[in-house]
């Protein structure tokens, strides 16, 4: 079975957050998008098979593509989709709901942690991805919020973190 050993979750902003917002072709985004792979990469190059994904818009997303592209070139890697309820895509615009449907469709593990929507359950999506981890990717600029929960949390139980700042230039 999976080990935390093995093991690599992630956290990132939403497109709230991020300067460029809903625009994936910025090049700040795809400036972005590469240090995730890049950073995938290495994580696999030193041993990390197993990947968690909290499947939230925007960061989240970026890096399950990362690693579901990182899966076709080894098929030795897993994905893991750790879903905070069931209806975390409901309210979602469409293509993004439905890039959400077919990327925990692509995972091989689906983790539901809550079985219903509650104020906490992002928060507890975040705890077991890092309690089931070893390495913490996290595409972070430092503002309040569950990315820097995540973090602080990743901090507490001793993970190794690699940070990839977000790019606010052009």
């Amino acid at each position: 079975m999976r080990g935390r050993q093995s093991a690599c979750c992630f956290t990132g902003h939403r497109p709230g957050k991020l300067p460029w917002k809903y625009q994936e072709d910025d090049p700040r985004c795809l400036a972005l998008k590469q240090k995730m792979a890049d950073a995938v990469e290495t994580a696999y190059e030193e041993g990390y098979r197993h990947f968690i994904c909290g499947m939230a818009m925007g960061c989240d997303l970026y890096f399950c593509a990362c690693v579901l592209e990182l899966r076709r070139r080894f098929p030795d890697v897993t994905v893991e989709a750790a879903i905070p309820c069931p209806t975390q895509a409901d309210a979602w615009p469409e293509t993004q709901r439905q890039r959400y449907l077919q990327m925990v469709a692509d995972c091989d593990f689906e983790t539901l942690v809550s079985e219903q929507y509650s104020p906490s359950c992002m928060q507890r999506r975040d705890r077991y991805m890092v309690d089931h981890a070893s390495l913490l990717i996290a595409a972070f600029d430092g503002s309040a919020g569950g990315t820097r929960y995540t973090v602080e949390y990743a901090m507490r139980r001793g993970l190794e973190i690699v940070d990839l700042p977000i790019p606010t230039e052009l």
